[in-house]
């Protein structure tokens, strides 16, 4: 069996491995240029940006959710934006997904947000179907821009 539960500094270095993991399955491990302290700060610091939950099983992290606030213009609300959903392969078909995205859901609810949302890459069939089953539409329509790096730096100096 697994407990979901707020996430706690403690498990700082435990998401940040459960990150690392995650970048494995998507093949892009290279991407992955922060660090254990930046993730403690950002969760736990003065101005904490994201929140997480996690999935434990004999005190180890074998998944998490994190997440952070956005806002709907469109329904006055806020929302919740689900930034990664992730579970160690040996974990997964055991309920944990499902739990770490219901007990997200009623965070949403509990804090009145108009809506939950994230992205999901297109070739992972099985998170899509997953996503699916539990309620969510994958929106057709809809594609992510984004600016990173140099790209950002040049957007800032305009």
């Amino acid at each position: 069996m697994f407990q979901i539960r707020p996430a706690i500094p403690a498990d700082a270095p435990a998401i940040f491995s459960l990150i690392q993991a995650l970048a494995e399955y998507e093949n892009l491990a290279h991407q992955v240029t922060g660090s254990i302290e930046q993730l403690h700060t950002h969760l736990f610091g003065e101005k904490p940006y994201i929140e997480a939950i996690v999935a434990i099983v004999n005190q180890q992290a074998i998944g998490f959710a994190l997440y952070l606030h956005n806002y709907s213009t469109f329904l006055t609300k806020p929302g919740i934006y689900l930034e990664d959903l992730f579970v160690l392969p040996e974990y997964r078909a055991q309920g944990v997904g499902k739990a770490l995205l219901t007990q997200l859901a009623q965070i949403a609810v509990e804090r009145d947000c108009g809506r939950l949302e994230w992205s999901v890459l297109d070739w992972n069939e099985s998170a899509i179907g997953f996503y699916q089953r539990m309620g969510a539409t994958v929106l057709p329509d809809w594609r992510i821009c984004r600016v990173t790096g140099d790209a950002l730096l040049q957007m800032s100096a305009s």
